[in-house]
């Protein structure tokens, strides 16, 4: 494409190029004008090593990305240009900041998606800028032009309607490479998610209906996120509650908050919660849950490990059981609990592992850690294959008989296996001793208490300025694929239903979550 194809405000598009051993790199010149390659700058590149602003007129080579034609682009650029008549230049690197674990940089979390989608917005339809360029544009840092890039680019999946991949083309302009997100764990890490994966996972999770920007409820999301008022997300609304786990009475201790279960209590209760599944060493008393009316199972497997077979079929088999919404918790509520409900996932709705994780790390940063990313990917096939294999059965049943009658002829699912769909005896979780982890420091331990130390950090923008302006029209369909809601519960329960679903009285010392 020839540079005299593009708007005179483009072809003065100003541009940073990095400055190689002190030296301006000057960009090699071609017969037809000029070309300059882009790439993204380290994070340690010092102010020194960019060589200025650059101006462009007459260059060949195309150094923004064109969201919307005429009205809205992204860019990298290593200083901040200033806005003019015809161009409103803004960046948020500094106001959508990720919270890390360790080394681990992002992707941003669903609430900073949402505040993003509303600036991008309410830009869009200001008066005064209604005939201005409006420019997207991240410094030198890599993480911060992954990150910008994340946004931006589900902004395209969300209000333009692109597809995962076309709106990843439209971000990889000149030589542009992006780095990819890596786990929480402390170390080194051998596995990433994508900027295309995490397109296709938002793009799902519209889909599926797992989030709609138009009845979004931001407060709440910034609220129970927070250590101190819960440390609860939503990861598919309606039925996952990804949490960090209670322990038997509310306190601050060694750095982190702890809550009893009757912290949660009345807001389960609000939610239509009936299910709380243990996956960590016993800090509380089940009865705390089962006397107030909940399901209570505990399904034990080590901190930072991955389940065996027998404990993902024992969660499923729970889960697609539930009447209503299902609550689960290890120590921080992220590897253990990322990693189950991840299964599920893949199993009822046919993500892959890396869009689950993509998924569940927008809701709740820091889930799905180390080895467990790994398992995902083995456990990726045959959960499509059970998934296949139960909706079948499930059409076919909805087909010939009532539906009070389904979920009794439905057994045969839980006996599928991938050698076959014979009958064969069930294999009872292999339950590890908890005894390991009742007198050491862990990795649920460790995170649990960097994210308690978080500082509350006010926004950049108050919510209220966000907000005046509205949302667009975000389109999402219910889920069509699961149909687990309609499954009644099983016989064989290990735990009984106690009492009514009245909220016992709670010391006011103690923090309540409605």
């Amino acid at each position: 494409m020839l540079w005299s194809h593009f708007p005179a405000w483009a072809r003065t598009f100003k541009l940073c190029f990095l400055n190689f051993g002190g030296v301006a790199a000057a960009p090699p010149l071609s017969a037809t004008g000029g070309s300059l390659a882009i790439r993204p700058f380290p994070p340690s590149t010092p102010p020194s090593r960019c060589s200025g602003v650059m101006s462009l007129e007459g260059s060949g080579t195309r150094l923004v990305a064109e969201v919307i034609k005429d009205r809205l682009c992204f860019a990298i650029l290593c200083s901040r240009p200033k806005s003019s008549s015809n161009v409103h230049y803004f960046t948020i690197d500094n106001e959508l900041e990720y919270e890390n674990f360790y080394a681990d940089f992002g992707p941003l979390n669903l609430a900073m998606l949402y505040r993003y989608c509303c600036k991008i917005n309410k830009k869009l339809k200001s008066i005064p800028m209604l005939r201005k360029k409006i420019v997207h544009f991240t410094g030198p840092d890599q993480r911060k032009q992954a990150n910008a890039a994340f946004l931006i680019g589900c902004y395209m999946v969300i209000y333009l309607g692109k597809t995962p991949e076309e709106a990843y083309s439209i971000l990889m302009f000149g030589n542009t490479t992006y780095i990819p997100f890596r786990d929480a764990a402390y170390g080194s890490c051998n596995f990433f998610i994508t900027l295309l994966d995490c397109f296709h996972a938002v793009k799902k999770a519209m889909q599926y209906g797992f989030f709609n920007f138009n009845s979004f409820k931001l407060d709440e999301y910034e609220h129970y996120e927070k250590a101190e008022n819960g440390d609860l997300n939503w990861i598919i609304p309606g039925r996952f509650i990804a949490f960090c786990g209670p322990h038997s009475r509310s306190r601050l201790e060694s750095g982190y908050y702890q809550h009893a279960p009757e912290s949660y209590i009345a807001y389960f209760k609000n939610h239509n919660v009936t299910t709380i599944i243990r996956l960590n060493k016993r800090m509380y008393n089940a009865k705390q849950f089962t006397n107030a009316g909940f399901d209570h199972y505990d399904l034990f497997f080590a901190d930072g490990s991955i389940p065996t077979d027998a404990i993902v079929k024992e969660f499923l088999d729970i889960c697609e059981s539930a009447e209503g919404a299902i609550a689960v918790h290890c120590k921080a509520g992220l590897g253990r609990t990322g990693t189950l409900i991840a299964c599920y996932i893949m199993k009822h709705y046919r993500m892959t592992a890396a869009e689950a994780i993509a998924w569940i790390r927008i809701c709740r940063p820091g889930s799905v850690i180390g080895p467990q990313q790994q398992f995902l990917m083995t456990k990726q096939s045959s959960l499509w294959l059970e998934g296949d294999h139960f909706r079948r059965k499930l059409r076919g049943q909805e087909n010939s008989r009532h539906k009070a009658a389904v979920s009794k002829l439905l057994v045969a699912v839980d006996d599928f296996s991938l050698h076959g769909a014979e009958k064969h005896t069930k294999q009872k979780p292999e339950l590890y001793s908890d005894d390991d982890e009742s007198y050491s420091v862990t990795q649920g331990d460790r995170l649990r208490a960097l994210k308690s130390r978080r500082q509350p950090k006010k926004s950049a923008v108050p919510l209220t300025v966000i907000l005046q302006s509205s949302v667009q029209s975000c389109k999402t369909s219910e889920p069509n694929v699961s149909g687990s809601a309609g499954i009644a519960k099983r016989a064989t329960r290990s735990a009984s239903r106690k009492g009514s679903f009245k909220s016992p009285s709670i010391s006011r010392t103690k923090t309540v979550l409605r």
